[in-house]
């Protein structure tokens, strides 16, 4: 009997139905109630700037606590034991990051979108063209996991197989995502956020504690447990135990670590959270809170994917449909039956919705604002219409995530959001750095950092092990891969800060008082409301 078989021998569907549909329902009430407050482009894009910094770290954590997270991290803990939980380490220290580096100083120094603080001190058509590039691709890529993560719940909920099953639930989450982002905007999302975190948490917690009790709280028990029944035995307490095997894999393992490091203070998403508070001041505080609750939630991760090791097993994981990311229903499950599976996996689905929103609603707000609304109308576009376009990319772009989610269906999500933070450590990072702190910084090194980044990124991810070459690949009859490594984050990264240097210093047009006033702008915070951005004359458009 397959594990799907098993788990729908004593599950019930309709229990799980009622669940999952209250879920639903609470949510989109949550975004219907806040939807009549989007009147202006603020209150769209930012919530109009009216969350408080606990209230926006909330927003944050349950804006990052992705699919990626509860389902991707556990199942990686489960079968590959340390290695796993390092993904978690990896994403609760890039936060340091964004706190020390980016944080406050990108809410100084920005409206909406990261193209307005390229535009105020380099050329806006082509940076902001870049900016809502850069954006669309990441946010997408970030996307395909969470649609992964989805297909995977459902079919486990419900008990049902096949690629059409995963794929019908991809399209209903894509058609959700658009609905949230299309009547309630930024407001009601991170309202659905905030309550997805306190919900996440809980969950987790509450298993924590379930898993723990298990084995008399006695986490030495419970890793002995994880070790008896994984085919690794005692390796999976210690390190390398995946990335170690190969010089390969042990080169593969330092290229994801840089990637998870520096791609949270790249994510477009994030960054535009940094918007829905009034002041820098409570951005800090936005972060410093986030740390707090995303570092317990990881600490939980740690139980639940040792406890999924010890109490499933790794072969039942692997043979469930969605392999790795069904370890924590199965062990939601084995701790309490149906009625505990329908309330994880509706909370999980939750998270996956409010998370898929919030990129969406970035992508879109790139497109309209900075693309549209900037470049193609130059500013003489009414508010009304530009949030028009934001949500009819809103549709484009969810249609789209439907499409890649169903390609990439057999992947690990936690991997396939390593492979977003690479492609937005490589294309964002290194311009809003240079952007924020190099006085020589010009407009063709914003352009050769950005679309080089992107280049080099995708590019490699492409003839990767992760597309085509290997039984895990999206395309794995084919075999096209020369690049060794899954995740192309040594490599494009530095060549992307390369790229921003180069580009810089072969231009002459660097505006030595635009940075300046963008520096007085960006640490004080003086005119970060009110200023408007004004094309540096004295640069070139020398690509």
């Amino acid at each position: 009997m397959s594990v799907i078989a098993a788990v729908g021998a004593e599950n019930s569907p309709v229990i799980n139905m009622a669940i999952f549909l209250v879920f639903v329902i609470v949510s989109l009430w949550v975004v219907t109630r806040f939807a009549r407050r989007n009147r202006t482009q603020a209150d769209f894009y930012v919530a109009g700037r009216t969350f408080t910094g606990r209230q926006n770290g909330m927003a944050l954590t349950g804006d990052y606590l992705s699919a990626a997270s509860f389902l991707g991290i556990t199942g990686a803990i489960a079968i590959y034991g340390f290695d796993g939980f390092l993904y978690s380490i990896g994403f609760l220290v890039a936060w340091l990051v964004a706190l020390l580096l980016v944080a406050e100083l990108l809410r100084n120094a920005g409206s909406y979108t990261m193209g307005d603080v390229l535009a105020f001190r380099l050329r806006q058509r082509p940076v902001r063209v870049a900016a809502a590039i850069s954006t669309l691709l990441v946010s997408l890529f970030y996307l395909l996991a969470q649609m992964v993560g989805a297909g995977s719940l459902v079919n486990l909920l419900f008990g049902v197989t096949g690629n059409l099953w995963q794929s019908a639930t991809i399209l209903v989450v894509g058609i959700l995502m658009i609905i949230y982002v299309i009547v309630g905007g930024m407001r009601g999302t991170t309202w659905v956020q905030i309550i997805k975190a306190v919900l996440l948490i809980a969950g987790a917690g509450l298993m924590s504690v379930w898993v723990l009790g298990k084995y008399g709280f006695s986490l030495s028990d419970m890793l002995g447990a994880a070790t008896h029944g994984s085919p690794e035995g005692s390796n999976i307490l210690a390190p390398m135990a995946k990335y170690g095997k190969t010089t390969i894999t042990k080169i593969d393992f330092i290229s994801l670590s840089i990637a998870l490091v520096l791609g949270t203070a790249g994510l477009p998403h994030v960054l535009m959270r940094f918007y829905t508070v009034p002041s820098a001041k409570e951005a800090r505080h936005s972060v410093s809170s986030a740390i707090g609750m995303i570092g317990l939630f990881y600490l939980f991760s740690l139980v639940l994917g040792f406890g999924a090791a010890a109490l499933v097993g790794p072969e039942k994981i692997l043979a469930a449909p969605g392999r790795e990311n069904s370890a924590a229903p199965l062990l939601a499950f084995e701790l309490g039956g149906t009625l505990l599976l329908g309330i994880i996996v509706a909370v999980a689905f939750a998270t996956i919705l409010a998370v898929v929103a919030g990129l969406t609603i970035t992508a879109s707000a790139s497109f309209a604002h900075d693309v549209y609304a900037n470049v193609i109308k130059k500013g003489a576009i009414s508010a009304e219409n530009e949030l028009k376009v934001a949500r009819i990319t809103a549709v484009v772009i969810g249609l789209l995530a439907i499409v890649g989610g169903i390609l990439a269906k057999n992947q690990n999500i936690a991997f396939l959001v390593a492979l977003a933070f690479a492609i937005a450590a490589s294309a964002n990072l290194p311009t809003i750095l240079y952007s924020l702190f190099w006085r020589n910084f010009t407009t063709r090194g914003a352009l050769w950092s950005i679309y080089g980044g992107l280049t080099l990124s995708i590019g490699l991810i492409i003839f990767s092990p992760v597309v085509s070459g290997a039984q895990t690949s999206i395309f794995p009859d084919v075999n096209f891969a020369w690049f060794p490594l899954a995740n192309p984050g040594l490599v494009s990264i530095p060549l992307a800060f390369l790229l921003g240097w180069l580009g810089s210093v072969t231009e002459r047009g660097a505006n030595p008082l635009k940075f300046a006033e963008m520096e007085v702008r960006s640490l004080a915070g003086v005119g970060a409301e009110t200023a408007e951005v004004v094309e540096p004359a004295a640069v070139t458009d020398v690509v």
